[in-house]
């Protein structure tokens, strides 16, 4: 589905304040908050998201500028390759002002679940927060690698668990004991009451750092962190035929986290300038001049392609701006298959100047291809007009 306009989102219009952008987010998210809309949560909780994206970006100055300028394009680097998710959403503290006490007060009172519980736990199940970070990169392949396909090396520097600690951040050999602090739990909780609303959000503990234990004796290899700084090089396929801006995703090769857990790496395809070629899906598109003579008797020119170089004939009589058709010399499908065309522009170049006996032996065979009426002014017929036999 095709994303729709933030402020249309939210039904503001673009002059808005902040104020009326949060009146609007509150309006629609007590609609569409899927709680609400017990008959067909699943579309609510789309909704409710694309409400909070929208309010995620207008709410924040330096977001709106940036959407304001560049469209959705210009807040992408805020977001992860695959867009906007709840980890993105930094309104949390917000959220009772937003949508309200009562509505609080309402879904907070009898034990809660679902979409607010990720809320509360700053990113979905206990311990998510162990897992590594993704990481992004960028990749730049030649057009003519879309042929067969191309393997490339991505060069990065991430963080992997210590293989001193296996993660823990202690020395090899010393105990753990149990945070006191969280307990072992590795969250802590703090109640915050509003009126008689209350609201209770869990987090990391800032002691242990979600691992429920405390280092007695950190390691010397990661200095407790439990994980080091690596410079890593992965070998990655390109498939034949890859659009443009393609991202792929490599599970588990990205920073390595306290738990030993890899994040993800996302890898984006980026396609070096064709030279003389212009892409359309399957199609590769060109162009070529050639001089008076060849296109009124025909010839075989020589033209660049993916491969190399062909000859593409000229049949007599080619019309100025004619596209011409070479089967096959275009690019494949995603994923390799039968390729498409590569269709050439014929451009024409006209002497600027003649003298005396090209003059003559050229008017001699226009009068003979077309005869005029006696004005030479007003031949109207000519070599490319005349009907073959």
């Amino acid at each position: 589905m095709a994303k729709r306009d933030y402020y249309e989102v939210l039904g503001v219009p673009r002059t808005a304040s902040v104020e009326e952008i949060k009146s609007a987010y509150r309006k629609l998210a007590r609609q569409y908050h899927p709680d609400l809309n017990k008959d067909n949560p699943k579309v609510a909780e789309e909704k409710f998201k694309e409400l909070s994206e929208a309010y995620e970006v207008l709410a924040d100055a330096d977001k709106r500028r940036h959407y304001d300028a560049g469209g959705f394009e210009g807040v992408q680097s805020d977001f992860g390759p695959g867009g906007f998710t709840w980890q993105n959403f930094h309104h949390t503290s917000d959220l009772e002002d937003v949508i309200g006490p009562d509505f609080f007060a309402q879904f907070f009172s009898g034990g809660r679940g679902g979409l607010f519980d990720f809320f509360q736990t700053g990113g979905g199940e206990a311990g998510a927060m162990l897992r590594g970070r993704n990481l992004e990169a960028t990749i730049t392949i030649a057009l003519g690698d879309l042929v067969e396909g191309v393997t490339k090396t991505v060069e990065l520097v991430r963080r992997d668990v210590c293989e001193e600690c296996y993660g823990t951040g202690a020395e090899k050999g010393s105990a753990l004991e149990r945070c006191k602090e969280c307990n072992g739990t590795g969250q802590v909780r703090k109640a915050v009451q509003r009126g008689y609303a209350r609201m209770i959000t869990i987090s990391e503990c800032p002691t242990c750092h979600g691992m429920g234990k405390r280092i007695l004796r950190t390691c010397a290899a990661c200095d407790g962190h439990g994980v080091v700084r690596r410079t890593r090089r992965i070998s990655l396929r390109i498939p034949p035929g890859v659009e443009e801006g393609t991202i792929m995703r490599l599970g588990g090769e990205g920073e390595g986290g306290a738990d030993g857990r890899h994040g993800d790496l996302f890898v984006r395809v980026l396609i070096e300038p064709g030279g003389p070629f212009r892409r359309e899906g399957r199609t590769l598109h060109s162009e070529v001049t050639i001089e008076l003579a060849q296109a009124m008797l025909g010839d075989r020119v020589r033209i660049p392609t993916l491969g190399g170089h062909a000859l593409l004939t000229i049949p007599p009589g080619t019309q100025p701006e004619a596209t011409l058709r070479l089967r096959g010399e275009g690019l494949p499908p995603e994923g390799g298959g039968a390729r498409g065309d590569y269709l050439v522009t014929v451009h024409v170049h006209l002497p600027e100047s003649l003298n005396a006996a090209q003059r003559t032996a050229l008017k001699t065979l226009l009068d003979e291809v077309a005869p005029s009426s006696g004005d030479s002014g007003s031949w109207k017929g000519g070599f490319f007009n005349r009907r073959r036999p």
